[in-house]
């Protein structure tokens, strides 16, 4: 049976997760227990925020491709581009080919390499062009699809967060985030904003219930595979990793919220 969220959990996920006004009040391994299980949460209120500035523009006339533009752009304000900036140098950790201690420090590094930048602008691209895909077919959709790839991106965070997945350093929010959730937590979590998520989706249509549902699990299945081979890539997860997980499944939700 899962609690109910505690306030430092709750602060934690939105005080680590978004440059909401949100005070820290506890930082251990309790607190990021809850925090890792509540980031779904922070991904809710992410995703509403930018659901709602692009509704705005459509509703003053703009065309769905600049309102998937600004709603694109909403996540990445509302997390510094912390989550892009780690799905970039995730990119050229991997992208390197250079021996795990190696790879890290290149990730540390401010600057971004080429892989970095290839790799943004394409998971941007596609981004946006799922999100023009689905306001063109209803405002509903292209909310929807906003605000289940926000919540999608902070699940795959917490399924990172899982018992038994090491961090690759021993400092960082990696460190203090890495094992924290039980694994029986991280599943039923994950069920139950699968079955939110297929909630919504049976507002539009039946058949948009099995969409978004297919979404959620696809999208975390996509940050999975990321996240393995980081692990046997790094040694662990850093918070670039957890970056580069949420990004992906953001991306893999959308994608699969216009297919079909």
């Amino acid at each position: 049976m899962l609690r109910t969220p505690s306030p430092d959990g709750l602060r934690f996920a939105f005080g680590t997760l978004t440059v909401l006004p949100v005070r820290l009040t506890r930082w251990d391994r309790g607190a990021a227990r809850g925090g890792m299980l509540c980031a779904p949460l922070a991904g809710l209120a992410v995703g509403a925020v930018a659901a709602a500035v692009g509704l705005v523009l459509l509703f003053l006339g703009a065309a769905p491709l600049l309102a998937a533009v600004a709603t694109a752009a909403v996540p990445a304000a509302l997390t510094r581009g912390l989550h892009l900036d780690g799905l970039a140098d995730t990119a050229d950790g991997l992208g390197s080919g250079k021996p795990a201690e190696d790879a890290l420090r290149i990730m540390k590094q401010s600057d971004i390499g080429p892989f970095g930048v290839l790799t943004l602008v394409l998971v941007l691209l596609a981004q946006v062009a799922a999100l023009a895909q689905a306001y063109d077919a209803s405002w509903a959709r292209g909310a929807l699809a906003a605000v289940v790839s926000a919540v999608a991106a902070r699940l795959a965070m917490t399924v990172a967060a899982r018992a038994g997945v090491p961090a690759a350093r021993p400092e960082g929010l990696g460190a203090a985030v890495a094992g924290v959730v039980p694994r029986g937590g991280a599943l039923v979590t994950a069920a139950a904003v699968t079955a939110g998520a297929a909630a919504a989706g049976a507002f539009l249509a039946p058949h948009d219930a099995v969409r978004t549902a297919l979404a959620v699990l696809v999208a975390v299945a996509a940050a999975e595979l990321l996240l393995r081979r980081c692990v046997r890539r790094f040694g662990g997860v850093t918070g670039d990793v957890f970056g580069g997980v949420a990004e992906t499944a953001a991306t893999t939700a959308l994608v699969v919220m216009v297919l079909g």
